[in-house]
């Protein structure tokens, strides 16, 4: 039986072994990284399960930045619950997983959020291949993002909710 839910403290191994899977190692956050943000934002990660297993997550933090930056990975203590954005750091679907509507599921869920919430827009950063993937959920492409994270190049999506 597939279920969405929020995150609490026991799911930082089944979460951080996930990020593992989906992320290079420069990308990925840590055991360490992922306790602090779901201790700070916690409702703000939405996790798919199949049978109790871990086989999908999004997450992010609120924040009144229009972009993500990279200081916003780091500091959980960034998170600002009246922000404006809903953030999206990463959405994630076990490799065995994908192909099957999961992360469409999951981004929905996430926005259904921020919509109940009364946020004004949504902000991620991807790369330049999946820039149609969040397109169809009405993300415009901003262009290259001023983060480096992981050493990478980004494009920086923003979708007006207001």
């Amino acid at each position: 039986m597939i279920q969405l839910r929020h995150a609490n403290a026991k799911d930082v191994k089944a979460i951080s072994e996930l990020e593992a899977l989906c992320f290079p190692a420069a990308e990925a956050c840590t055991k360490e990284g992922f306790a602090k943000r779901i201790d700070v934002f916690g409702e703000h990660f939405i996790l798919l399960e199949e049978d109790g297993k871990l086989i999908g997550m999004i997450n992010g933090m609120v924040t009144d930045q229009p972009t993500i930056t990279d200081d916003l990975y780091e500091e959980a203590s960034k998170h600002d619950p009246n922000g404006r954005y809903q953030s999206v750091f990463g959405l994630e679907v076990h490799p065995d997983y994908q192909h099957q509507g999961y992360a469409k599921l999951l981004m929905e869920a996430m926005l259904e959020q921020a919509k109940k919430e009364n946020r004004s827009g949504c902000i991620l950063t991807c790369k330049a291949h999946l820039v149609t993937f969040y397109e169809q959920f009405g993300y415009q492409n901003q262009g290259i993002s001023a983060s480096t994270h992981g050493n990478a190049c980004w494009y920086d999506m923003f979708l007006d909710l207001a």
